[in-house]
């Protein structure tokens, strides 16, 4: 059964609840009842081993857990004969049973339906006489790892999550990230690292998500490397806030088998869940423009107390948008270089690329990443690509074990026309990027290549054929008699220092009724002229040229009394993504407009005499 069809068949069980539930409390019963399936189906096969073990190891006297587990097959297990068909049996005594099977599972397992806070629903559906029902619409579909598989399953969790979120009026782009944008991240983050992905090494890595939701960004990567390297171990970590997303990402690890203690709950932030661990490699898409003012007592006091030994040393972005806060924090849990580094990969909105000028947090944040050699590439991806906005997001990838070759450097990717459109919309979302897409951006990044689309204008100015994509190596085509090529650049490789500049304060003097210029009368402005604030004035001069060479330059000429004020110089970093990929678009000839004027006023005169006739 494919995920819309299955979806759409556990949707139906809200035609149950329909009159007694609100639309936006149907996924408090929904969600909650599909994992309990999920969890009763995978436990199926080995249920009467491991009630017989866990018999005979309670008349024994010892400890059964350990027994239990390796007889399941699983990192968890259930000790009730029950199951939810069985349930079925009895109409009468559901309630209790249901109870008494969910009490049976292993502490971990059971974990999760508190998180749904299931009793509180299980109570209410018995009330209003819909618990025998509502178990019996999910007793009679099967959801077996071999009937349904993990990233189905994962599917199935996120669409119906985008369905309660957008009847509630939430976010649901706060819950999870489109699937094809996470293998793009995903391909970027192991497409270097040869040892990992070469079949038969038995390596053994460990993933983290911070902002974890059901964790789909964990098991797509757990998916990559199984299929390029089956002998290769993800050891997965997370933390999600949302309690609902972090009952469902925890139960999708327990079938996996990871160890569900990696899974934490809670502010990442204001609480970090792994605090201490560094981690081979991290990915992360953290809300876009929330505010961080719930946490900021705690935030500002560990970037004011600990510094750099801290979370948030290089600086703090401002209220209104905590996702750089989230970019330090993957930053902090790097593994340091001389023990094998770190990479990951982190989508984040325009913001972080250009907010702030010199000296502010924002700023300072680049300027830590820039000039410690972290930042490997920024990758623009399509608008209208999540599910909760349509504005134009981007995939930083970091690194502090970059290859020789990428040492100094960044590269910037244009992927924002790599896309197709959907079928059908799903909120905001009404693009995606195709296998194709992602393959040529992670061939680029990959490559470590600049590249342009060229598309081949003839004599009338036609475009002939589609646009090709040309790299440094490859030969582009050649311009037909009286044409031209377009070349858009796609992916384009600079400098870190080509970022970074340093702000003047360019003063000018103060002028007293007579236009004398007014000096200084005591200490060190003893006879200096004294500026003017209304005609103080600053300008952004590149890091790599020099300062009084641009002053000569651009200034003087221009205000010949101006002086720099360098006790106010600061240095400050800003990516203008779009600028390093802007195309002039040279405007018509205005005889070209002329006739085109002329054969349209030509038209329009010829059907009005024929109206006339």
């Amino acid at each position: 059964m494919n995920h819309p069809a299955l979806s759409s068949f556990i949707w139906s069980v809200a035609d149950l609840l329909r009159g007694d539930y609100k639309q936006s409390e149907y996924g408090r019963v929904i969600l909650p009842f599909t994992v309990l399936r999920r969890l009763d189906c995978v436990l199926e096969a080995t249920k009467p081993a491991v009630l017989a073990e866990f018999e005979a190891r309670t008349r024994a006297g010892l400890n059964p857990e350990p027994f239990l587990l390796r007889k399941a097959g699983q990192s968890f297990f259930n000790t009730s004969p029950l199951d939810l068909v069985k349930l079925l049996g009895d109409q009468d005594h559901i309630r209790q049973n249901l109870y008494a099977y969910v009490q049976a599972f292993s502490p971990a397992a059971r974990d999760i339906f508190e998180r749904f806070d299931f009793y509180t629903q299980v109570e209410r559906l018995a009330k209003a006489n819909l618990l025998y029902l509502v178990t019996e619409k999910f007793a009679h579909i099967d959801l077996h790892p071999a009937v349904v598989d993990n990233a189905s399953m994962g599917a199935v969790f996120e669409e119906l999550i985008r369905k309660f979120a957008e009847i509630s009026n939430e976010t649901a782009g706060e819950h999870f990230t489109p699937r094809e944008v996470i293998r793009l991240m995903v391909n970027l983050l192991f497409i270097e690292d040869d040892d990992v992905l070469t079949p038969g090494n038995a390596v053994v890595r460990t993933i983290y998500d911070p902002t974890a939701g059901t964790g789909g960004m964990l098991s797509v990567a757990g998916e990559y490397l199984a299929e390029h390297n089956p002998q290769a171990r993800l050891t997965m970590f997370g933390q999600e806030l949302n309690d609902e997303s972090y009952a469902i990402c925890k139960a999708d690890m327990l079938i996996k088998g990871q160890d569900v203690a990696n899974i934490v709950a809670g502010n990442t932030l204001s609480d970090d869940g792994h605090g201490g661990r560094k981690f081979d490699y991290m990915l992360s898409n953290p809300p876009f423009g929330v505010e961080w003012k719930k946490v900021e007592k705690v935030v500002r006091q560990e970037h004011e107390q600990k510094g750099f030994d801290g979370r948030f040393g290089p600086g703090l972005p401002r209220v209104s948008d905590g996702s750089m806060l989230f970019l330090m924090h993957l930053l902090s849990k790097m593994r340091p270089a001389h023990e094998g580094g770190s990479r990951f990969g982190i989508v984040l909105n325009g913001s972080p690329l250009f907010t702030g000028g010199a000296g502010s947090g924002e700023s300072e944040i680049r300027r830590y990443l820039l000039e410690n050699d972290l930042v490997e590439a920024i990758v623009g991806l399509p608008t209208d690509m999540f599910y909760n906005t349509g504005i134009a997001t981007y995939v930083w990838v970091l690194s502090n074990r970059k290859p020789e070759d990428r040492r100094g450097y960044v590269q910037l990717i244009d992927a924002s026309g790599f896309w197709q459109k959907m079928r059908k919309s799903l909120g905001s979302k009404r693009r995606e990027m195709s296998d194709e897409h992602i393959a040529t951006v992670t061939r680029l990044f990959g490559d470590f290549t600049e590249a342009e689309l060229v598309t081949v204008i003839d004599a009338a100015g036609q475009a002939q054929g589609e646009p090709v994509l040309v790299t440094n190596t490859d030969t582009a085509p050649t311009a037909p008699e009286g044409g031209r090529l377009k070349r858009v650049p796609i992916a384009r490789i600079f400098r870190n220092e080509d970022f970074g500049y340093t702000t003047i304060t360019v003063e000018r003097p103060l002028r007293d009724e007579a236009g004398h210029v007014v000096v200084g009368l005591k200490g060190k402005q003893k006879g200096k002229p004294q500026p003017d604030s209304a005609l103080r004035d600053t300008e952004n001069v590149p890091l790599a040229e020099d300062i009084g060479a641009y002053f000569k330059r651009e200034v003087l000429p221009h205000a010949p009394d101006a002086w720099i004020d360098d006790e106010k110089n600061k240095v400050g970093y800003e990516i203008p993504f779009n600028r390093h990929f802007y195309v002039f678009e040279p405007p018509r000839s205005l005889q070209a407009i002329d006739e085109e004027l002329k054969t349209v006023t030509a038209s329009i005169m010829k059907m009005l005499g024929e109206l006339a006739e």
